[in-house]
Order: structure tokens, then sequence, then C-alpha cells
């Protein structure tokens, strides 16, 4: 048994939990189904009539989950009053009525196909979804866009997530956990169904790690990265269990080919406290550290959004730098490292935001940290959290000494971190 690998996903696997939230999210739908169960049936019931669906209802969610959906299940004799094509929209309305009225000073809203509860003290949101269940286990949903019902199956989803789950030793659950870990560190847009479905295909593919132990569980990151990313491109997936449309938000086969790289690294320097690093850059400080001696003494100042914020990444956010110089034509960052050009001392660099799908309003922090063994030597590693210092949320800074630097910029919407966003930095001599 590799002790020390195991070690590593063990603890990542615990700190992944939800935890402590998990009280307050299950207090919430409780009080949600109450309110609507005293509106809709005249009962105080807080548990009938209401699934729980998403990562949250598939045992997939990681700690930091801020979108809890769930379905309330409508009495049927009301399906006459709503079934036209005003149906979907006063169906939500009288939802958002009700639950405004349980939570007078939350933010509740009608956002298409769910009534959106923003609750800003515990930074989640509840998307309440009213439905009609039919034979067959599907449900109608409405629509206030198409003006219409839909049907969606997340029972056949949540279905297939636990098969196969009971199949792989609970290593489906278990991966598909890392693999929001590593969503949350490097900023892949994905959402919680893409994962779970690409997590299905992978254990579809191959029985190696049905019995896997978290001894393995580096060969088995490795090769489910590996996977990823030689995934064709394509638009979406059929979802897992339901076969319904999952879309693909942005392409995540170049930061799944990283980090297969960074794993076949890790792996390299097994038993190591540079491996604990390495598996940190896949996915993230839940990662335990590993003592180690250094060659000199600095004080590491080192900041962590996760510290800060829930971290639950949704959206994109791509910046990039440009670099100038007296007398030198200024140069993007990224085109830079495209073409191999050397970073040099005594630059300005400007990074800027050059995308963001967030909508406004939000917040930008940024992260700026040096490294090697220069920056430890003059005792400046920086890397705390802080503020643009320059106009359309921007950060300006200089090249002053060598190493693999690396700056990061976060987007903070409604309190949790959305959007995340990094770039190298190196700088030779």
């Amino acid at each position: 048994m590799n002790v020390e690998t195991a070690e590593i996903f063990d603890a990542l696997l615990e700190n992944l939990k939800v935890g402590d939230a998990s009280a307050t999210i299950m207090s919430r739908r409780n009080e949600i189904t109450k309110a609507l169960n005293k509106d809709f049936r005249s009962t105080d019931s807080e548990t009938q009539h209401r699934l729980m669906v998403g990562s949250f209802g598939r045992h997939t969610a990681i700690k930091g989950v801020s979108d809890l959906d769930m379905l309330y299940i409508l009495p049927a004799d009301l399906w006459s009053q709503y079934s036209s094509d005003t149906g979907p929209r006063r169906i939500l309305t009288r939802v958002k009525d009700v639950l405004k009225a349980r939570y007078p000073n939350t933010e509740v809203r009608v956002d298409q196909c769910v009534v959106r509860v923003q609750f800003s003290s515990n930074k989640f949101k509840f998307e309440v979804q009213p439905v009609f269940e039919n034979d067959d286990g599907s449900f109608d949903y409405p629509d206030t866009i198409a003006e219409g019902w839909k049907v969606t199956k997340p029972s056949e989803e949540i279905a297939a997530t636990k098969d196969c789950n009971d199949r792989t030793s609970m290593n489906m659950r278990n991966l598909a956990r890392m693999a929001r870990a590593w969503k949350n560190t490097n900023g892949v847009v994905m959402g919680g169904l893409l994962i779970d479905t690409l997590v299905y295909r992978f254990f579809g593919q191959t029985n190696e790690y049905d019995s896997a132990k978290t001894d393995s569980f580096d060969l088995m990151a490795r090769d489910f990265f590996e996977f990823l990313a030689d995934e064709p491109e394509q638009s979406y997936y059929l979802a897992l269990g339901s076969s319904q449309r999952v879309t693909v938000k942005k392409p995540f086969q170049a930061k799944a080919k990283k980090a297969h790289k960074r794993c076949l690294e890790a792996i390299e320097e097994e038993g190591k406290a540079a491996a604990n690093k390495k598996w940190r850059t896949v996915f993230g400080t839940d990662v335990p550290l590993k003592a180690s001696a250094s060659a000199r003494s600095f004080d590491n100042t080192e900041e962590f959004i996760e510290t800060q914020y829930p971290v639950d990444i949704q959206y994109s956010v791509e910046i990039d730098c440009t670099v100038t110089q007296d007398g030198w034509r200024p140069a993007s960052l990224r085109q830079m490292l495209r073409e191999r050009t050397l970073l040099l001392p005594n630059k300005s660099l400007d990074f800027t935001i050059v995308e963001n799908q967030v909508a406004a309003p939000f917040d930008v922090r940024w992260k700026v940290l040096n490294r090697g063994d220069e920056a430890e030597r003059r005792n400046r590693i920086r890397g705390d959290i802080i503020k643009a210092n320059r106009a359309n949320n921007g950060r300006q800074e200089r090249t002053e000494f060598r190493g693999d630097h690396v700056v990061e910029c976060f987007i903070v919407k409604d309190g949790v971190v959305v959007a995340r966003d990094f770039i190298e930095v190196p700088i030779s001599t």
C-alpha cells in the first residue's frame, strides 16, 4: 500500500465534504418545502412533495456549493389551471410570492424556469422549480421564455449515479468530487451534471478502478484527466441516466491536458513534499502540505481565496497583460508566452480582464505571487489577496527579479468566487 498517496487523497476527500453547511442547507430546504405545502396543500409537512436534484441530490457536491436545485411537486389537479401558454409564468409567480412572504428580506425572483432564492447570509441560493410528475417518473417544468412546459428526468440521473457509485466502491462520487475541486481550483467552466456525466463515461470505459483504494487515486486521477484531454470537442453530451442534452459551456480539454501533466509530475515526486505541492496545483488547498526543510528563512505571506470566500466556478473570465518598457512596443504577455519570448526585469505590467461572463454587480480581487529562490532570498513572496489599482478592475505591477511568478484574478458575486483565471509571469535574468 502506498501510504503517502493514501494520506493525501484521504485528507483531500475529507476536506471536500460539504460539512457543517449541510445542516443549513437542509434547514432551508425544509422551510421552503413547508411554505409551499402550506400554500398548495394546506399542510405543514417539511418533507413531502419535494426532490433535491443537481449535485446535492446526486451526492456529488463539495464544500462551497452555492447552487441548490430543488423540485417542488405540484398537486396533479392543478394542471388544467396552468397548462396554457400563460401557465408557466403564473405558477412561477405564485411560487415566488409564497417564498417572498416566507423570506421578506431575501432576494426572491423568477428566472425563466425557476424561482431563485438568494440567501446572502449563507452565500448560497436555492433554485426552486415547480413541476408536475408524470407516470414514467419524469417531470414537466415551466419555461417562461418558451411559454410552455418541458420535460426533465433528474430521477434517472440520480439512479444512474447511485448504480455507478455502487459498482465502483463509491469511487464514482469520490472522483466526481475531486473533479469539482479541479474545476474550482483551475477555473474550469463546467456544470455539475457535465462533470458527473464525464465521470460516468470514464468508468464506463474502464473497470481498472472499480475497487481502487485511495492509495491508487493518483493513478485514477492521471487516467481521468488523460481521458478528458482526449475527448473530442463538442457542444453537448447526453446526461447519465436521462440522456438529456448537457451543454458544454467552454472546452475543457486544454486544462485537462495540463492537469494530466501535473499528475505525472506529482507521481514522479511520490513520497516527497514536492508531490503534495503538485497535487495542490490540480486539486487546490484541500490537499495537505507536507513539511519540508527550506534552504533559507522567509515569510510565507501567501493567502488563499478559499479561506476568504466559498468557491464555486460557474462562469468564464480571462485575463491578459500588456508588457511595456520605454523604447519598446507594448506586447501581450500571453502572446509572448506562446512564442516563448523571455520576460526581462524592469518592465511595466498592466493586467486587465479581457473577457468576463459574470453579470454586474461583482467584485474583483487579484493575487500576485512571487516564486523561486530570488523571491525567498529577498523575502518578497507576496501572494496576498488584493484589490484592483487600475481602471476597469485592472492591476499594474512591475517585473523586478527572476522567478516563475503567477498572477491570478477572482470574480466575486454574492459573496462567492464564481470565476477565476491566472497567468504565469516567468522572469529571466
